[in-house]
């Protein structure tokens, strides 16, 4: 696994200089992937809580790998459920475990309580996502919403968003690209 990372200036429409958040992994396996994911969760878990939602926007082909990483997320969160796509259903909600102390040596002494995971695949209109209660989850600083197929309604999404490009690079590695979004929009 290579990690890269790096930081760069950006002018935003206020005119002022923002820094962007930029790293990048290359996998190339699923257990990997998996590893990533949950590293990537308890470092979530460190961070104190945002006045809104922590918003991972997940974006790729087919295959490109975001399921796999979203079981390690979900891994490192310390949820045991079986993590699929919900692509039928659109939404899944699980309960974040709390820790029995007051503080774990894996970070879980967290005030997160919900995990959400959104398959947007099937939208075909960023507003059916309102008819989920989307506005009022992304505006729970107690929740973890991940979504696959951001891209279809990343006009929804909060400038302090998370995307997660999955890219191919051969048969079996990946590259998994880690941008916050404020300088997108």
């Amino acid at each position: 696994m290579v990690k890269y990372t790096s930081f760069y200036k950006v002018k935003t429409k206020d005119k002022k200089e923002d820094e962007v958040l930029f790293v990048s992994y290359l996998t190339n396996s699923p257990s990997r992937t998996k590893k990533i994911g949950e590293s990537f969760a308890k470092n979530i878990l460190k961070c104190n809580l945002t006045k809104r939602a922590v918003i991972l926007g997940l974006i790729g082909d087919l295959g490109g790998g975001k399921t796999t990483f979203l079981q390690g997320v979900a891994r490192g969160l310390g949820i045991k459920q079986a993590i699929t796509s919900p692509t039928f259903v659109i939404m899944r909600k699980l309960k974040i475990p709390r820790s029995r102390k007051s503080s774990l040596r894996d970070g879980r002494n967290h005030k997160f309580k919900n995990f959400y995971h959104f398959d947007c695949y099937r939208i075909q209109k960023p507003t059916e996502m309102l008819t989920l209660g989307f506005k009022e989850i992304i505006s729970d600083p107690q929740n973890i919403v991940v979504l696959e197929w951001a891209d279809k309604i990343r006009k929804m999404l909060h400038e302090d968003s998370l995307m997660l490009e999955f890219e191919f690079i051969d048969k079996n590695t990946r590259k998994i690209i880690i941008r916050n979004t404020g300088h997108e929009k």
